[in-house]
């Protein structure tokens, strides 16, 4: 079991905080490579490839599966703002979208968050 699978399995999935969100309060230090009102982006501290970065809502969403249809236009927006992101870190030869869900989807944090990875050669199948 990897260390990722392994946090999934420990994960709290009702806790009511998040590092997210003491990042999103700025409790916890985080230099964002872009914010707006409706999500900030930032790299991951524990990266998979040669740029990952991360896209959060600001509001809470613990999971993807969790979203509501009022949500549509949050989780469009997300992945726009990914797309621009990843353009600025140098991924217009493509990159990966990633958006763990639940235990057996290895989420680890359960605060919405969409990974893009990129600056290599991604492979197939993913896991």
């Amino acid at each position: 079991m990897t260390d990722e699978v392994a946090k999934a399995q420990e994960a709290d999935a009702t806790a009511e905080d998040t590092i997210f969100g003491k990042i999103l309060r700025k409790e916890i230090p985080c230099k964002f490579i872009y914010e707006d009102d409706k999500c900030v982006a930032f790299h991951d501290i524990c990266p998979q490839a040669p740029v990952h970065f991360l896209v959060i809502p600001k509001k809470t969403i613990s999971q993807l599966s969790k979203a509501s249809d009022e949500d549509e236009a949050l989780l469009g927006h997300l992945m726009l703002v990914g797309r621009k992101v990843a353009v600025e870190q140098g991924l217009g030869e493509g990159f990966r979208v990633v958006i763990n869900d639940g235990k057996n989807g290895a989420q680890s944090v359960y605060h919405l968050h969409l990974h893009f990875l990129g600056g290599r050669q991604m492979k197939w199948p993913p896991g």
